[in-house]
């Protein structure tokens, strides 16, 4: 009996490997064909190697040859502005690039979607991480006379009265120094001026932190800002100055000089024959 179940187990092992020996052999097989038509597909389908985003890229992103790879294209459905191997898109030299057009992973690298080399995406491009933008009001006084550029540094001061009645504070307009070394990013609403002729402009916008926004804004609406521009070589940093109207006259603030009160004497008259004597006695009051 126990030898009938062995030869039943063994003959039961045999054909379950049979079996998976079978499958393995169609499944094989299937690959092979599946791989074959996929040969036959990139054969039929002429491609161009181009290149594709490695990642997905955002507006004003500096373009990095980590961020792109080249793939094959269909030739057939190929865009216009491609870049590949003829066309390329890192130029021996050259300025980098900048996103102009956010891009997906896997898409085409166009040149509608890209700046020249060296060019910039807009403000966004020119503010550091940690920086906002801000727009500062000027007229030909204040904005020295439409001779500022972008990447020019200048000064700001304020000028405005100083509120309350403290008799310790400046009295009359004050200018005071609230910033030193900021960093010009825009004039009115281009960021590149090639001109070399002096425009006037109406506002200005520079790179700033949070914290410097919060104080030109209060600055600006408590006040006049004007600018100074800084020589391009210049890394000074300005002490603090301020100047109010008496400091500028000239005029130097009087101390009062408070009289001290003499000390109050009591007397009384006493008659001494035909003289009358002025004696002090102590004021009982």
């Amino acid at each position: 009996m126990r030898l009938v179940f062995g030869l039943v187990l063994i003959a039961g092992l045999g054909l379950a490997g049979f079996a998976v020996h079978l499958a393995q052999k169609q499944f094989g097989a299937y690959q092979n064909a599946l791989r074959h038509e996929r040969e036959k597909a990139v054969q039929v389908v002429p491609t161009q190697q181009i290149y594709v985003a490695n990642r997905k890229l955002n507006h004003g992103h500096v373009l990095t040859r980590e961020d792109v790879r080249l793939a094959p294209w269909p030739t057939e459905i190929l865009p216009k502005g491609i870049f590949d191997a003829k066309t390329p898109l890192f130029a021996e030299g050259a300025e980098p690039r900048v996103v102009m057009q956010a891009m997906d992973r896997f898409d085409a690298v166009l040149a509608s979607r890209v700046s020249e080399p060296g060019g910039d995406a807009g403000l966004t491009s020119r503010l550091d991480k940690g920086q906002r933008a801000f727009a500062i009001k000027v007229d030909v006084a204040t904005g020295v006379s439409g001779f500022l550029r972008p990447g020019d540094r200048v000064d700001i001061y304020w000028t405005g009265r100083m509120p309350g009645g403290d008799p310790n504070l400046p009295r009359g307009d004050v200018t005071r120094l609230i910033q030193t070394g900021v960093r010009l990013i825009a004039i009115d609403q281009a960021s590149v001026i090639s001109s070399s002729s002096p425009t006037i402009a109406r506002t200005v916008t520079v790179a700033v932190s949070p914290q410097q926004v919060a104080g030109l804004a209060q600055a600006q609406s408590t006040g006049r800002l004007s600018l100074s521009l800084m020589a391009a070589d210049d890394e000074t940093v300005a002490d603090v100055i301020e100047m109010d109207q008496r400091e500028l006259l000239g005029l130097v603030a009087q101390e009062q000089q408070v009289e001290k009160a003499a000390p109050e004497v009591c007397s009384t008259r006493v008659r001494r024959g035909s003289d009358v004597v002025e004696i002090p006695i102590p004021c009982t009051n």
